[in-house]
């Protein structure tokens, strides 16, 4: 899993700079939208919906701007026409890339992806191609200075963690999909602020079955594609199973 813990860090200080020019809050709020559209209004009754709340709020996000989001998705406002997709393809040696987007424009957005991916030595594949070898699961990364293995493993023994992982300077812990909503109110019910556990991410991810190693030379240009992809304006998320060494991406997020 450390190819996916080591990338996770990265982009969440890059994250800290998108939440700086707003590109963040859109990415949040077309997430609350589509959930509304596609499940209702209900967070009670539609658990994407709640998901998107919630990161919402913990990133700070204005009421008045959910509630707007949610309404567009239901139709009370215009504007919530938008369209998930998803795409799959390859990057430079061979690691498997898979992109979510939500767009107005479909066309335009895969023409967009597909350059990008041609661009930096890649190619776009055809649905299906990739999605296999990824699993949804819910992912926290939780830094080693909030807790002691020992303790770590009563939480997860506790919040019923499916699975967990010693990392160089993190734990990560793993949730089934159903279960990870829970997880986090969990956490939150216990009164522990999240970051003072050290919590560096959390996220409903595709963690990989397997991680493909990439050779130093390869790494910049899967880094410079894998951004590349998350700063197009549609894209939701970007996940893919490169495990590349640690100063590499230490170098590249410099």
């Amino acid at each position: 899993m450390a190819g996916h813990s080591k990338w996770a860090n990265v982009k969440h200080r890059k994250e800290r700079v998108d939440a700086k020019r707003g590109k963040i809050f859109t990415r949040i709020l077309r997430e609350v939208t589509v959930a509304a559209r596609m499940g209702g209004a209900d967070p009670d009754a539609n658990p994407r919906l709640r998901n998107a709340i919630a990161e919402a709020r913990t990133n700070n996000v204005p009421n008045d701007n959910i509630d707007r989001a949610i309404k567009k998705g239901t139709g009370e406002l215009e504007g919530g026409s938008l369209e998930e997709i998803v795409l799959e393809g390859y990057g430079p040696g061979g690691v498997a890339v898979l992109v979510e987007a939500v767009t107005d424009n479909r066309n335009r957005t895969v023409s967009e992806i597909r350059h990008l991916f041609s661009r930096h030595g890649g190619n776009l594949g055809e649905s299906g191609c990739v999605a296999w070898m990824f699993d949804r699961r819910g992912y926290f990364t939780l830094g080693k200075e909030a807790l002691g293995e020992e303790e770590l493993m009563e939480l997860a023994l506790e919040l019923g963690i499916e699975d967990f992982s010693l990392e160089e300077d993190s734990y990560e812990l793993f949730t089934s999909m159903d279960d990870y909503l829970r997880v986090r109110e969990e956490l939150e019910s216990l009164d522990l602020e999240l970051e003072s556990l050290g919590l560096e991410t959390k996220e409903l991810a595709m963690i990989p079955q397997t991680y493909v190693a990439v050779d130093d030379d390869k790494a910049p240009q899967v880094l410079r594609l894998m951004e590349a992809l998350e700063d197009q304006d549609d894209t939701q998320n970007v996940w893919a199973n490169f495990d590349i060494d640690e100063s590499a991406l230490v170098a590249h997020s410099d």
